[in-house]
């Protein structure tokens, strides 16, 4: 239940009465009515701007609207007083009827709670990772994994149709790079000398088992077989063992992907073709040259006549080329190609998560996405900024395995995929985040995964507790509004009014492709348990389990089965457990 929607119902409602009654013009859009937080929480639970944004079109004062809203949202039995505030602001304090029916509406809903369908099912591709299939994930990979995967999760949890995909960059320079990589890790299975790693191939000892591998199926046929045919063979075998291990990886963080999508079948099946033609159809390829790069020029510039996409016509910052002036396809060619691909399987969003570094490739992305749909499928890319890894301060050390970088696997070996979700998360992904991964293991309220994942597990051990204590006679009353009228401390108040936020929450992280807001607010409502608790220590009265009074036990175990389930929901979200003790 998400109660800002409830109001703006009650408000919507009242608003066509007073229309109907001829106190408001008919004829009125009342889609700009809201309710939400007040700025002040000293203002009330919730406000409405019903007047405001009305009255210009009604031709009417403001504040004489708000009088008359106000008026019948004072006859709601949950709502206690209204006040008009400032040009007709109409600020609403909720009756603890309503909270203690929200939290029973929370205890019945479950899993469920929070849950929406703003979606409306609608179908949304969310790809993410695509790293090029040429050797293990690394640290800067594991964010944009973590990120895409949470956000998918976050999407599906308020009503859209989701899948998860992986484009495999498995055509261009850097295949025959891994390939010629992978037959000298051959050559050295058979038992040639191969010395140095030479400079341009890849000298991660992760290619050590693509080289064996090889070995035990061609033994030495390999070297006398023609190169054309060699090197055919070396790209397949080795980008099918790089995407195994990539999967590997990515199965340490519990992420798995339901499509994984090939550039080069875009090659072979003509759908680079089809796509060009496409846009020639619309008028939107020409024969022209470009401008050159800012900066600069590169050694090879050559101000050469190429064939270019009218991507400036969408928004573009300039048009660009789609076959190179020796009849190459261009790189931009295959993502023109792809994003088609996706429009014709009827998506409706596409989500792109990339690299900082690959900026520059949205606008002429969004370009493709509106030629292609007319504007009717919206292309969102979201950024995700670089991780800083080090440990006690210092530079984490690189993995020997990899060569050259810290790999995802050593991430996660070293703190577990729990934290490294929710650490991964716990930072806006446009923003840079350093990730220390001896402070993330600490325990302490300075590390929000621990004190998240606490509070779960404190409210858990009290459960066990009042079993051991309770037992039966817990299950003697069943919970109805008397036993949660018991809840009166200003606490559990303010915990109940945390908890009736989370619909709001989700919804508004989903909108937003922002699911660091869940990990906010987790971290918020763990630390309204933990003061509950605290409270409680203090003063023998505020305890979960008082043992001279059944029905307040029965009661406030009860806000914490409310908490406890909502920690597990929005932990589910990010992918992260929910711990059963510590």
């Amino acid at each position: 239940m998400n109660l800002f929607t409830h109001f703006k119902g009650v408000v919507t409602s009242i608003l066509n009465e007073l229309a109907a009654a001829g106190d408001l013009p008919q004829g009125l859009d009342f889609s700009n009515a809201g309710v939400e937080p007040p700025r002040d929480p000293s203002h009330g639970d919730i406000t409405t701007n019903a007047a405001m944004v009305l009255a210009k079109p009604a031709k009417a004062n403001p504040r004489e609207i708000a009088a008359k809203i106000a008026a019948k949202l004072s006859e709601n039995p949950d709502i206690d007083s209204v006040e008009i505030a400032g040009p007709g602001f109409i600020n609403m304090r909720l009756s603890q009827k309503f909270w203690l029916k929200l939290l029973s509406t929370a205890l019945e809903q479950s899993t469920e709670f929070g849950k929406s369908n703003i979606g409306q099912n609608q179908a949304v591709n969310v790809e993410y990772v695509s790293v090029n299939p040429t050797g293990p994930l690394h640290v800067g990979h594991c964010r944009g994994a973590v990120f895409g995967d949470a956000l998918a999760s976050l999407l599906e949890a308020t009503g859209y149709d989701v899948t998860r995909e992986y484009y495999i960059n498995d055509a261009g320079g850097q295949i025959n790079v891994l390939a010629n990589s992978a037959y000298l890790r051959y050559l050295e299975a058979i038992g040639e000398d191969i010395g140095e790693i030479p400079e341009g191939l890849y000298p991660g000892d992760y290619l050590v088992p693509v080289g064996v591998a090889l070995k035990d199926e061609f033994g030495d046929s390999l070297k006398s077989m023609d190169e054309d045919e060699r090197l055919a063979i070396l790209k397949e075998k080795s980008i099918a063992m790089m995407m195994d291990l990539i999967r590997s990886d990515l199965e340490t963080l519990n992420i798995k992907h339901e499509v994984f999508f090939s550039e080069k079948k875009l090659h072979e099946d003509g759908g680079i073709e089809q796509a060009i033609e496409a846009l020639k159809q619309k008028g939107l390829i020409y024969e022209g040259t470009l401008p050159p790069p800012k900066g600069k020029l590169p050694d090879d510039w050559e101000n050469r006549e190429q064939t270019l996409f009218k991507s400036t016509d969408f928004g573009d910052d300039v048009d660009r080329a789609l076959v190179k002036s020796n009849g190459d396809y261009t790189y931009f060619a295959a993502d023109v190609a792809y994003t088609k691909n996706k429009i014709d399987r009827g998506f409706k969003q596409l989500v792109y998560v990339l690299g900082a570094d690959h900026g520059g490739y949205v606008k002429r992305l969004q370009a493709v996405c509106k030629a292609f749909s007319n504007d009717d499928v919206k292309l969102i890319a979201r950024l995700v900024q670089l991780v800083n890894l080090s440990k006690g301060g210092e530079p984490f050390k690189m993995s020997k395995r990899a060569g050259t970088f810290v790999t995802l696997r050593d991430v996660v070996e070293e703190v577990g995929p729990d934290v490294v979700r929710f650490m991964m998360l716990y930072r806006k992904n446009e923003a840079s985040l350093d990730f220390d991964l001896q402070k993330v293991t600490e325990q302490s309220r300075d590390n929000p995964v621990f004190y998240v994942q606490y509070a779960h597990a404190r409210i858990c051990s009290v459960f066990r507790n009042a079993d051991k204590e309770l037992g039966a006679a817990l299950e003697s009353k069943p919970l109805d509004e008397n036993i949660l009228s018991c809840l009166k401390d200003d606490a559990e108040l303010a915990t109940i009014k945390s908890i009736a936020e989370y619909p709001r929450v989700l919804e508004a992280a989903a909108l937003a492709h922002e699911p660091h807001r869940i990990a906010f607010y987790l971290y918020d409502l763990a630390g309204n348990f933990h003061s509950l608790w605290n409270k409680g220590k203090d003063n023998s009265n505020l305890r979960f389990i008082v043992q001279d009074s059944l029905d307040v036990t029965i009661a406030r175990l009860a806000l914490l089965r409310a908490i406890r389930q909502i920690l597990a929901n929005g932990l589910e979200i990010l992918g992260v457990t929910p711990v059963q003790e510590m």
